[in-house]
């Protein structure tokens, strides 16, 4: 028994030790900070004698203390023994346990059946591929494959934006397609709302004056686990060819000196926006340049979205591991671009993509109503969106 199994043993043991509590709270999952105003409406809906709980990852401790500014509940949350001692006795009186992300524990958890596990997805589409569809799944061993598989079925019920990720769960974690739940991502709402938009719009004025009254090129690639991001050859060339555009690189944080070097070569054409971030910058940006990040199907939901661009330098060694969609290339908006030639050729055509089918596919449901919809159906009540 590896140290992975002897946790999970702690936590089966130690949830059925507290089986027999009455469930009445609601305990919500956070390793993603972006969706705040559905956890306050989730708050706003509880009956007086529920209790709302909201577990939280030590890098979402900014948004947990905003959380906690307005009375709600919040605790830090890392996997170990602290946790199994003080955290799952807690979980245990869950009614309702949300859950933004795959967490391992829950294949430990001893189910109550008057629990409901509810996962919301931190993404409205899927480009790479995950669970059973990642090639990577099938070479690990057969008790990794029993903990991902039990940490799956522990989902009641999935909420989804589209039937078309509804499908991709389907077939990526094995579970019946009669648990997905066509009610729309609440984190989508906000990009659907006029007011936010703009309020949002005035703070990106404030904080980077330097792009107002120029054409936004974002380059945000998605995060190649394990790789050292080098940029293609090309690159800045190709992202600069427009000399009235202003380019704001957006990497993953553990790639700072990268985002540092790629910024240098982009010379004046170049807006450092540290303070914002990328879901911010697409409230004006006119030209998003990406790859495989989500990030596309939030884009395509803004009023500004003008020009939708896929620079897929690395196709074919991405298509290997960690593998893609099968169909991804089938339901693109546009052509992949496939070197820099390609990319810088697009920038300079600036042609408007049509979204249409792309959002029809991935974002039927995500209209602006989604915590509404959430909220009545796991809360009984009708949820505000702030």
């Amino acid at each position: 028994m590896n140290v992975k199994e002897i946790y999970l043993w702690l936590v089966r043991l130690m949830s059925r030790l507290c089986g027999h509590r009455r469930l009445t709270d609601v305990v919500y999952l956070m390793s993603f900070g972006d969706n705040l105003p559905f956890i306050r409406a989730v708050a706003q809906a509880l009956r007086p004698t529920q209790r709302l709980t909201v577990f939280y990852r030590p890098q979402q401790a900014a948004a947990a203390a905003q959380l906690a500014q307005q009375g709600i509940d919040v605790v830090p949350f890392r996997d170990d023994l602290r946790f199994v001692a003080t955290g799952i006795p807690r979980i245990m009186r869950a009614q309702i346990l949300y859950c933004d992300n795959y967490y391992a524990f829950l294949g430990g958890l001893a189910h109550p059946r008057g629990m409901r596990i509810v996962q919301l997805w931190h993404a409205a589409g899927a480009i790479k591929a995950f669970g059973w569809d990642d090639p990577t799944t099938a070479q690990r061993s057969a008790s990794d494959q029993r903990r991902f598989q039990a940490v799956y079925d522990h989902f009641d019920e999935y909420v989804v934006g589209a039937p078309a990720m509804g499908d991709v769960f389907a077939h990526a974690y094995r579970v019946p397609v009669s648990r997905m739940q066509l009610l729309g991502y609440p984190r989508s709402d906000r990009l659907r709302n006029a007011d936010w938009v703009t309020q949002t719009r005035a703070k990106v004025a404030r904080l980077a004056p330097a792009l107002t009254g120029h054409r936004v090129i974002l380059y945000a690639p998605t995060y190649r686990e394990g790789v050292t991001f080098t940029p293609p050859l090309g690159l800045a060339e190709a992202l600069t060819v427009d000399p009235t555009a202003r380019v704001v690189v957006k990497l993953h944080p553990v790639l700072a000196e990268q985002t540092t070097a790629l910024q240098r070569q982009l010379g004046d054409q170049v807006v450092v926006a540290q303070q914002l971030s990328t879901t911010e910058l697409l409230t004006v940006t006119e030209t998003l340049v990406t790859d495989y990040s989500s990030v596309a199907f939030d884009y395509s939901l803004l009023p500004n979205a003008h020009s939708l661009l896929f620079y897929l330098f690395d196709l074919p060694t991405y298509q290997q591991e960690p593998g893609l969609q099968a169909d991804f290339l089938d339901w693109l908006p546009d052509c992949a671009l496939r070197d820099s030639q390609d990319l810088a050729a697009a920038i300079v055509a600036d042609r408007s993509t049509d979204l249409t089918q792309f959002n029809q596919r991935w974002n039927t449901f995500n209209d602006g109503l989604a915590t509404q919809r959430v909220v009545a159906r796991y809360h009984g009540t009708t949820g505000t969106n702030d």
